[in-house]
């Protein structure tokens, strides 16, 4: 979450959280846009491959999947997997952020 941080004061990828609506309901990185896991295939055929994209989601494991999927089934290349998820975020950078 710290090189995050770092890393979107000169870049702005595409915030990409694959939680459920509910889940995104309590807490969310500004900008991030809801792509629910299981609606992520159907979503996919929309990206640029070549666009960086941050995945997103509580504790990491859901969006490595994603970021596993993207790379191997899409061949997107600018893949960033936030380890630790929202969660980790709130623990290190936000500490105001809601978490559950």
């Amino acid at each position: 979450p710290v090189q995050l941080t770092d890393h979107l004061r000169d870049h702005s990828p595409l915030l990409l959280d694959v939680r459920e609506p509910r889940e995104y309901a309590i807490c969310k990185l500004d900008d991030s846009l809801l792509v629910p896991m299981r609606q992520v295939p159907a979503y996919a055929q929309t990206l640029d491959i070549h666009q960086e994209i941050v995945v997103i989601c509580h504790h990491g494991i859901r969006s490595k999947a994603v970021c596993d999927y993207l790379e191997q089934q899409m061949g997107v290349d600018q893949l960033i997997n936030l380890e630790g998820g929202v969660a980790a975020w709130a623990r290190q950078v936000d500490p105001t952020m809601a978490v559950y």
